[in-house]
């Protein structure tokens, strides 16, 4: 094999199209020769392995981008993994995106999605993938329902600590088809501060829904000589209240039950109020907001908790 073919295949993780044997001097013969010494592994339509063995989940996004002619970038769950995103196996079929008037078809294993904003919403990248904000957007249109798109926003935002400035902008500029207007919440609420999906479901879920007011998220504390940061606090006529929301998945080690301890205890020399929330509560969003309204107006709230659809009481 020539030597501007070897570098053309270490630069696709050793994989080659038939095209391009073709068009640096190979035949139909020397390919089909090669293939059935089993030196050469068919993985898609004109899509050729130059080793034996099974591919990796990389090679095999690779292979996807070489059988599509024309421009194509990784997108949705295939760009997720690549990303890092929570939720995006590397198994299954790859999923790549096109310029809309593009004539690629898919195939077993290759999903093909069309972008009339395809050069807007590309990385500069190798392998080209869809930007982290675009991924993620198209990630949460995928959702089964908008309450859960939220949430895959949300957490993916979270993991991947992307700017929810970002996301807000390009869910104005380019609206997904679906679940628009909950994006849209969700995305302001990580502009203003929310970081997990504990703390969305807290927001929208408890307060929200009751009508209860939402205070100011992400509370910067010195405790003991060090910067702690409290979920949420509302200055109220009587004092601040102080509400803690602990996902199980972050305190459930010594050194931060330690830290937790240490706030607590911060909050009662300042005389601070304080109530602590985890899934559990946050899950039983009706009871949990009853209590924190009862909180609220022993310390001079005078608002009215409303009830939410799904109050029981």
């Amino acid at each position: 094999m020539r030597a501007e073919l070897l570098e053309i295949a270490a630069g696709q993780d050793n994989l080659l199209t038939r095209a391009q044997m073709l068009g640096h001097g190979m035949t139909d013969e020397m390919i089909e020769a090669n293939v059935a010494a089993r030196r050469w592994v068919p993985v898609l339509h004109g899509v050729y392995a130059l080793f034996s063995g099974e591919l990796s989940p990389h090679a095999r996004r690779r292979a996807a981008l070489l059988f599509i002619r024309g421009p194509a970038a990784l997108s949705h769950v295939s760009a997720g993994a690549l990303w890092g995103f929570p939720g995006c196996p590397d198994d299954g079929p790859v999923h790549v995106t096109v310029p809309y008037t593009s004539s690629a078809r898919g195939c077993a294993g290759v999903i093909v999605h069309r972008s009339r904003a395809y050069r807007y919403v590309v990385a500069d990248a190798d392998p080209p993938v869809t930007t982290k904000t675009r991924t993620l957007v198209d990630l949460a249109v995928d959702a089964p329902s908008a309450r859960e798109a939220m949430r895959v926003l949300t957490a993916g935002a979270a993991a991947r600590r992307v700017d929810g400035s970002k996301l807000l902008e390009e869910l104005t500029e380019r609206p997904p088809r679906r679940y628009g207007k909950a994006l849209l919440a969700a995305a302001k609420l990580l502009v203003e501060g929310v970081e997990s999906t504990l703390e969305a479901d807290f927001s929208n879920d408890v307060l929200t829904a009751h009508g209860l007011p939402h205070g100011v998220r992400q509370v910067p504390r010195i405790v003991e000589g060090r910067r702690r940061i409290e979920d949420h606090e509302w200055e109220l006529p009587l004092g601040t209240l102080t509400a803690r929301l602990d996902g199980w998945r972050f305190h459930a080690n010594r050194r931060t039950a330690h830290a937790d301890r240490q706030r607590d205890n911060a909050a009662e020399l300042e005389g601070r109020a304080r109530l602590t929330f985890g899934t559990e509560e946050v899950g039983d969003a009706c009871r949990t907001a009853a209590l924190l309204a009862r909180r609220m107006t022993q310390l001079g709230w005078r608002g009215e908790l409303r009830r939410c659809p799904a109050c029981g009481y």
